[in-house]
């Protein structure tokens, strides 16, 4: 409870992990909050078909509150009407503010009367998007600043963040944002594609990054690195130079 992880991917998709957080919070019985700004619904539903969860049922009972970012971009661009009372959640593209934002995973994670979902979880994919649709790094920055207050301290519940990097871009908003998480994080997970190109038997490499320094000065960062080759429907793990292409 109360953890802020970041998904990290540089030259690679890390896509399989939002699927993986998605799935396992929604079988665990928690309530989650899903910011989807990158993928449509039914491209997540399919996922998570395949992963034994049904999205749609989720939303049906409660469970899952979806963003379909996609649609409501378009939605406030080409001028649709929206309902009274309720204001777009991505009012940032007229207003360069988050507020709204964080008052749509506020109330939706806020336990209601009748509520016995296990914890609230916020699920972003991706932060990035954010930037490319105007907003500026430090209303990013305090968007997720709010978020965990909200979410980690006062309702005890896990945040889940994935960001796009590239250490040779020339984003130097997006490189601020993805750096200032990284120092504020409980947990990255940071998904890296080879430096040696494509090979079918192993498909990247990522870094598990226990963030001990943030909570202990003294303490160092515990590292570890594996291999991993996405399957239909899971993902294989392995040491480095312990896949199919060596063995």
């Amino acid at each position: 409870q109360g953890q802020f992880t970041l998904l990290r991917d540089t030259q690679t998709d890390g896509s399989f992990l939002v699927h993986h957080f998605l799935s396992f919070y929604l079988r665990a019985g928690c309530k989650v909050c899903f910011v989807a700004l990158l993928q449509s619904f039914s491209h997540y539903n399919i996922v998570a078909q395949k992963l034994g969860v049904s999205l749609a049922a989720a939303k049906e009972r409660g469970q899952l509150v979806f963003l379909e970012g996609l649609k409501s971009c378009l939605d406030l661009l080409f001028g649709e009407e929206e309902q009274p009372g309720q204001p777009s959640p991505l009012q940032f593209l007229s207003t360069s503010e988050l507020r709204a934002l964080f008052d749509f995973v506020r109330v939706s994670l806020t336990p209601t009367d009748g509520d016995s979902w296990k914890g609230p979880v916020l699920l972003v994919d991706d932060l990035s998007v954010l930037l490319s649709l105007g907003a500026a790094p430090v209303a990013v920055l305090d968007f997720i600043h709010y978020c965990r207050v909200s979410v980690c301290y006062q309702l005890k519940g896990n945040i889940v963040v994935l960001v796009h990097s590239n250490e040779d871009s020339e984003d130097e908003e997006n490189e601020l944002v993805v750096n200032s998480l990284c120092h504020h994080s409980d947990l990255i997970l940071w998904a890296e594609g080879l430096a040696t190109g494509f090979c079918k038997d192993v498909h990247g490499q990522i870094k598990i990054i226990k963030r001990l320094s943030l909570w202990q000065a003294e303490e160092q960062d515990l590292v570890q690195t594996y291999q991993y080759k996405i399957q239909d429907r899971n993902v294989t793990f392995f040491a480095r130079g312990l896949s199919a292409a060596v063995l």
